[in-house]
């Protein structure tokens, strides 16, 4: 057997089959559902270290990511969101449910010391 032979087992690159991808977006609808209830943006959501994105998977009730390839999608499908609320402001689904409970997640900056 030699590489390119029909009869050569070929390496599988798992993270990238059907069944990962769909698993993929599976867990990114569970953490963009829980995201967006907590008025997370998607640039706000990126700009977060791992450990923070660890702790915000498993308050979403879900094991964190082990890339941040999951988190990407997450972001694309905030970004869908926020252009549908934008589209129906009169929609209760266009306003996060939990949005006061941003600052747990996404710390405001902090304002520049006073200089004398």
């Amino acid at each position: 057997m030699t590489p390119g032979d029909p009869d050569t087992p070929q390496a599988v690159d798992f993270a990238h089959t059907d069944a990962a991808s769909s698993r993929r977006r599976d867990k990114a609808l569970v953490l963009a559902r829980f995201v967006w209830d907590h008025a997370i943006t998607s640039a706000e959501l990126l700009a977060m270290p791992d450990d923070r994105l660890r702790r915000l998977a498993r308050a979403a009730g879900a094991n964190p990511p082990s890339t941040r390839e999951t988190w990407t999608v997450v972001a694309d499908l905030l970004d869908e969101k926020s252009r549908w609320a934008a589209a129906h402001p009169d929609d209760p689904r266009a306003t996060p449910a939990h949005g006061d409970e941003k600052i747990t997640w996404v710390k405001p900056p902090l304002p520049p010391w006073p200089t004398n």
